[in-house]
């Protein structure tokens, strides 16, 4: 869960000036190209379908490609990429842990939210539990769970050019990160869901692409033995046997190793639970559709856990942990001094030419995550909060809004990220997860199957897992306390965790229960009577002949 953060500048020893310009060459076109993308796909009439879903039109391949490229984010390539360079084992099992939040995603909750959703993750819940409090509650969350994660990803790509381009001065990374904050605002208002699909197509099939090849190159500097890339990663590590073995990020005392258990599971149950990953469910045309498309959008994670772990320990064995730790203390620039060394003394103009691709296929990830996320975001405040107001808002009206929330939401954006670009970010991404994690998949799991399940139940799960995660946050010891936590040199930490799900995860679900206790009997025999009213249609998809789903008379999919 570590975040993109603040890596030391001065560009990489061995590649000229040339490399650099080539960089900025690459960065400039896959800008433009991509623009263009999203104006030639974005959709040409005023068709929400088209706008939100994409008319469900990406073949199972092309859809669970943009799946994988919404759920590789450049925090996921950086941050996890450092901690497998800096702490070993523990960074493996961080990197499974992401590729396991989305196989959980797939085998439990993929196919329910697809028949229970529309457009956002208000629909799926207000499919069973109907309210404008349900949809605003929803949308407000879905901005408190995007909100941490857009920042790191803008703060870090003035940090990122920086550190690239070799630049040093202050102004040129905030004109960095503003000047791309508007080119992803763009990107999700002009071209939608079908046009931020492309961009995470072109983006994991650079991004999976070159690394693999990287990999490639670090395997064969090991004679393709990879216990010998674990052995010289284990000796350049400074910890000795002790990379290869559990306790290095977290120790080894009782409450370490429950800090270690609670961090995984926050990842596992909020990685995929995110709104910008649940929206993807949407787009596909049926449920053999999604579950196709998750089938290869895991497929496809699995095969980068793979790569970023061979990068990872290639940094380190040869680069040296310290060398990567001084680089940035949360090892943010491992994945690129792991590419780089991959090439050895002598830098050829093929290898500059390949790295290249390397640094665009993280630009390019920087651009796809933010966008996929502000998309996400206006969509739900366009269709949950301003939408639902009416009984029928015209499709070019809400069209409109939700190109302003793009606007709306994106604005604010870019100036807190200008704002935190210089502070620990790791905080940040942890936060989206832990919201992920106590929130919304304790409110997708109880909505989708619990049939006693009500309003108030819902509304409890949302608020009180929120709050939680909010109260807790502020406590833990990536906040204050630590060298490397937001602030340095002061010490409130209360709650001597990573992470706040070890408290929040059980309170979302207890907040769910209660709340569902406390609505009395007979709400709850009522809310179960309407929940098998449409159990078939959310669990399977079932119609009856006549074309509505079971008991329900919704008629289609779309409400």
């Amino acid at each position: 869960m570590s975040g993109a953060g603040t890596p030391a500048v001065g560009g990489f020893a061995g590649f000229s000036g040339t490399a650099q310009s080539m960089s900025l060459v690459a960065f400039s076109t896959v800008a433009t190209v991509t623009l263009l993308l999203c104006v030639m796909t974005g959709p040409d009439r005023d068709d929400l379908d088209e706008f939100y879903t994409g008319y469900g039109s990406l073949s199972p391949l092309r859809n669970g490609l943009a799946i994988a490229g919404d759920y590789i984010s450049a925090a996921t390539v950086l941050g996890t990429g450092g901690v497998i360079a800096l702490c070993g084992y523990d960074g493996v099992v961080l990197a499974l842990s992401t590729a396991l939040s989305l196989m959980l995603l797939m085998f439990l909750l993929a196919e329910p939210l697809r028949n229970a959703g529309r457009f956002t993750m208000g629909d799926a819940l207000a499919r069973r539990l109907p309210g404008r409090c349900v949809r605003i509650t929803a949308c407000a969350v879905t901005i408190a769970a995007l909100l941490p994660l857009m920042l790191v990803q803008l703060a870090g790509t003035g940090q990122l050019m920086a550190f690239i381009l070799g630049f040093t001065d202050e102004s040129l990374k905030t004109a960095c990160v503003v000047g791309l904050g508007a080119l992803m605002i763009a990107y999700a208002a002009i071209g939608g869901m079908k046009g931020t699909a492309l961009i995470q197509i072109l983006k994991i099939v650079m991004l999976v692409g070159s690394g693999a090849v990287v990999a490639v190159l670090i395997l064969r500097r090991f004679d393709w033995d990879p216990g010998a890339l674990f052995t010289a990663a284990s000796r350049q590590s400074g910890a000795g046997p002790a990379f290869l073995r559990s306790g290095l990020e977290f120790g080894t005392s009782g409450r370490s190793r429950l800090d270690m258990i609670a961090s995984e599971l926050t990842v596992v149950l909020g990685g995929a639970c995110l709104p910008h990953i649940t929206m993807r469910m949407y787009t596909a045309s049926s449920a053999r559709q999604v579950r196709r498309s998750m089938s290869w959008a895991v497929s496809i994670v699995a095969l980068f856990v793979l790569v970023i772990t061979v990068v990872g320990f290639g940094a380190t064995a040869l680069v040296g942990r310290a060398v990567i730790a001084g680089a940035d203390p949360q090892g943010n620039t491992a994945y690129l001094l792991g590419s780089r060394a991959a090439f050895g003394a002598d830098v050829s103009t093929a290898e500059t030419f390949l790295f290249t691709m390397v640094t665009t296929a993280i630009f390019l990830t920087l651009l796809a995550s933010v966008a996929g996320m502000i998309l996400a975001c206006a969509n739900s405040l366009a269709h949950d909060v301003f939408a639902a107001r009416v009984q029928e808002m015209p499709a070019p009206r809400e069209m409109a809004l939700a190109r302003v929330s793009a606007l709306a939401i994106g604005v604010p954006t870019i100036l807190l990220a200008t704002m935190v670009q210089h502070h620990s970010l790791q905080p940040l991404v942890t936060l989206s997860f832990c919201l992920g994690a106590s929130a919304i998949a304790p409110a997708l799991v109880y909505g989708l199957f619990w049939r006693r399940y009500t309003r108030s139940g819902l509304l409890a799960t949302l608020i009180g897992g929120t709050l939680t995660v909010l109260l807790l946050m502020p406590g833990t010891n990536l906040v204050s306390g630590s060298p490397v936590s937001a602030f340095p040199h002061a010490d409130f930490n209360w709650f001597p965790f990573t992470t706040t799900g070890i408290v929040s995860i059980p309170a979302g679900f207890l907040f769910g229960w209660l709340g569902t206790i406390a609505s009395g009997r007979t709400k709850a025999e009522q809310q179960r009577h309407q929940y098998e009213a449409v159990e078939g249609w959310i669990l399977a998809g079932a119609v009856r002949e006549g074309g509505g789903p079971t008991g329900a008379g919704l008629g289609s999919r779309r409400p």
